[in-house]
């Protein structure tokens, strides 16, 4: 009789897991607005949970509304539960008026986030704070830690990802040119034992490493996250401005400084009219976790921009090349 209950169990019990595994992520912060808002995704693991960073925006009848970078944990990349998050430092000028667009990586013990300030125009640049408990941070004394030089840009600084590759770190970043119109990639190096402080950065390229070329790509490429496949760096980049649509391609490198596109056409399109990311699949955070197994964040809406949720994909990689899983 006790065998029989127990395969009774088990028969009606598997079903439901199976549809919690195959649940779909969709995160969006209603603590500032009323509505998910939630933009910008970058995930790490750190101490047995997983930490979401993300943009947040300030209340909608606030005189000035000051972006933030909200902080949700998870044990299971699906349910996501706000824990933190980070606003401005009052002592702090260069990010008066807002931060956001967060990238962290882990690093001997500690969460390194690096992030953008906002509402700045051509004077945005990149930040560094660190953590030992991946919610409360401590800002780089040499705050902002980099922006580019040269005439093939505006000196502006967005969209951090910041990954180790053949024992140098390299920072992935977006800028404009001089006219402030196109979007584009460049990329600073700092040495292997760098404290990410600003004197360690260094242009690497004196020119766009990427910059949109394919009609789908509009005017932009930005928010570049990338994964790391053994002698190759694959860069997740978003094309076109926000609602344009925004979408997903994916370029390869073998130097970290030289990009070939992996198709013309988007690795993960926006969604078709009526369904929940119809004006755009934009921003993605490529997050390796520890065993491995890759999964892309990306954020959608379907009211160009009213809202804003957060979601994920399974990617597989067979013959060495990403796709996402069916």
């Amino acid at each position: 009789m006790n065998i029989r209950i127990l395969l009774l169990f088990f028969a009606l019990c598997l079903p439901m897991l199976g549809q919690a595994q195959n649940k779909q992520m969709m995160f969006g912060d209603t603590s500032t607005r009323g509505v998910p808002f939630s933009k910008d995704p970058h995930v790490v693991k750190f101490n047995g949970r997983y930490l979401l960073y993300y943009s947040l925006p300030g209340k909608l009848d606030a005189s000035k509304s000051i972006w933030t970078i909200g902080i949700a944990e998870s044990h299971d990349l699906v349910n996501w539960k706000k824990v933190g998050e980070i606003s401005p430092d009052p002592n702090a000028k260069y990010e008066a008026n807002g931060l956001c667009a967060p990238g962290a990586l882990v690093k001997d013990g500690k969460v390194h986030l690096f992030y953008q300030t906002y509402g700045n125009g051509p004077k945005d640049a990149i930040c560094h704070a660190v953590s030992s408990d991946g919610i409360h941070f401590q800002r780089d004394a040499t705050n902002p830690i980099f922006h580019p030089t040269g005439d093939w840009n505006c000196g502006r600084a967005i969209d951090a990802e910041v990954c180790e590759f053949k024992g140098r770190y390299f920072l992935y970043f977006a800028t404009r040119d001089k006219d402030f119109e196109i979007q584009m990639q460049g990329v600073a190096v700092a040495p292997g034992d760098t404290d990410f402080s600003r004197g360690d950065w260094t242009l690497a390229v004196d020119s766009a490493i990427l910059r949109p070329f394919y009609p789908w790509e509009g005017k932009c490429i930005e928010g570049a996250s990338i994964a790391k496949k053994g002698d190759k760096l694959f860069m997740f980049y978003a094309g076109a401005y926000n609602n344009a649509p925004q979408q997903i391609g994916v370029a390869v490198s073998e130097d970290g400084l030289t990009w070939k596109r992996l198709s013309k056409e988007p690795f993960l399109r926006n969604g078709k009219k009526g369904e929940w990311n119809s004006s755009e699949s934009g921003h993605p955070h490529i997050f390796t976790d520890n065993d491995g197994r890759t999964y892309l964040f990306y954020q959608g809406n379907n009211d160009n921009g009213k809202t804003w949720l957060i979601t994920q994909q399974e990617v597989v990689w067979p013959n060495g090349k990403p796709v996402l899983k069916e």
